[in-house]
């Protein structure tokens, strides 16, 4: 009966440690650009895309196809980066085991 209070503790402090790093990915910010840094997207470490940016210069062309080619770029990009970030964070928590199933952010 002890091993299992001792294990029930020890998921207690695990999702106690995974509730920390989801509020850190929260607050950290990552960035990424297209078209020589004609569009930058932000994002948190979730992934969750906060702001974009379009350089006026790209307004004044007719080329739509191409606008809209860098913002997909650009937030594809982003968002890997995010995974990443996240990927790093939850190394930490868990040792860096490689678990086989998605995490939920």
């Amino acid at each position: 009966m002890a091993d299992f209070m001792k294990i029930l503790q020890q998921a207690q402090e695990m999702q106690g440690k995974l509730s920390q790093v989801q509020d850190d990915l929260k607050a950290q910010v990552v960035s990424a650009t297209s078209g020589g840094g004609m569009v930058t997207v932000q994002a948190t470490g979730q992934g969750t895309v906060t702001s974009i940016r379009i350089d006026p210069s790209l307004l004044a062309g007719s080329d739509v196809e191409m606008l809209e080619d860098l913002v997909l770029v650009a937030v594809t990009e982003v968002q890997r980066k995010a995974a990443e970030l996240a990927q790093k964070e939850m190394g930490k928590l868990t040792g860096g085991l490689n678990l086989p199933f998605k995490l939920p952010f």
